[in-house]
């Protein structure tokens, strides 16, 4: 029996993937048993999000019966339909005298660059990765709206190198459980959290394996030009068997932006949509938010290296796999 290292092992989660003809952008969808209580943490400066207001804390809505994430950029959001149609079907979703009614939440990455002239995300791929859904390990790398994602855009697309999709889980000795699952697409590189080597991310040419370092090569420059303002997000969902409430939630996902941070160099731009929500199944007495948080963090910055040793190469863009006569283990 595989060992379940990745979200589905909290328990009580299905995790489906679809990808379009081709393999250039695809969704996934993450759908909690009977719903789940949930919070959400923008970062970013240019997010694609669905559903996100309903989770502030001062809002009524408590809970999501599915979240999505998406290429597609704003054509992406089309996926929730099927989702919200797959719930119905189910009977899921928000009791009311006239039927039940889904709520569902989630976010997209801009991949129309890597997919360019090919379909996007739609309402039947989202039915499609519901009906695939499943609670065995997540698949991992170019999958679902990992499909086309990239990271390090300084210098363009022909620059940057494939990203993904990569998840991961935390079971302590306290039968806390705490797991992500991380879309990899920012506008800077991602790191090594051990050695600090650039693992994935702008390259100096596009025929070349070595890195420019974005961090050191913006630090040079008073403006950035060549790209859309859009092409770049991280997106996550850690969720946990701890009974949180939505507010507690919302410091989870706060707290777990510093697995980000520790990674991706640097994060939560201007360019960026990066996005992360928390979710709580409620199979566990209550735990300190800030414990919870600090293992979230933990979590994200694991998923985030995983999608990227993960990741293939797509659309003549190599993967860190290529470039690295050593990858690390993820």
């Amino acid at each position: 029996m595989t060992l379940n290292e990745t979200l589905t092992a909290v328990g009580k989660l299905k995790v489906g993937h679809a990808n379009v003809p081709g393999g250039r952008s695809g969704c996934t969808v993450i759908l909690p048993e009977g719903g789940a209580v949930a919070g959400v943490d923008i970062r970013g400066g240019a997010p694609g999000t669905c559903g996100t207001e309903s989770l502030n804390p001062i809002n009524l809505v408590d809970r999501v019966h599915a979240l999505f994430f998406s290429g597609g950029s704003a054509f992406g959001i089309a996926t929730a339909d099927g989702v919200r149609r797959f719930l119905k079907e189910q009977s899921i979703g928000f009791v009311t005298e006239y039927g039940v009614v889904p709520t569902v939440a989630g976010a997209v990455i801009f991949d129309l660059g890597i997919n360019k002239g090919g379909p996007t995300p739609d309402a039947t791929l989202g039915l499609e990765a519901c009906r695939r859904a499943h609670a065995e390990p997540v698949e991992e790398g170019s999958v679902g709206a990992g499909c086309g994602a990239t990271i390090g855009k300084l210098y363009g697309l022909p620059q940057a190198t494939k990203g993904g999709l990569g998840s991961s889980f935390i079971h302590t000795e306290r039968n806390v459980r705490v797991g992500a699952l991380v879309v990899v697409n920012p506008f800077g590189d991602v790191v090594d959290p051990r050695s600090y080597r650039i693992l994935a991310g702008c390259r100096e040419s596009s025929q070349s394996r070595r890195f420019v370092g974005t961090a050191q090569a913006m630090a040079r420059l008073e403006r950035l030009r060549g790209f859309s303002a859009s092409d770049n997000t991280v997106l996550a969902a850690v969720a946990t068997n701890v009974r949180l409430n939505k507010t507690d939630l919302t410091k989870v996902a706060q707290m777990a932006h510093d697995g980000l941070a520790r990674v991706v160099v640097p994060c939560h731009t201007q360019l960026d949509g990066d996005t992360i929500f928390a979710l709580s199944t409620e199979e566990r007495d209550p735990v300190d938010v800030s414990i919870v948080g600090m293992l979230a963090a933990q979590a994200v910055e694991r998923a985030i290296v995983r999608a990227v040793v993960a990741a293939e190469s797509r659309g003549g863009l190599p993967a860190a796999r290529d470039l690295w006569d050593d990858p690390p283990g993820p």
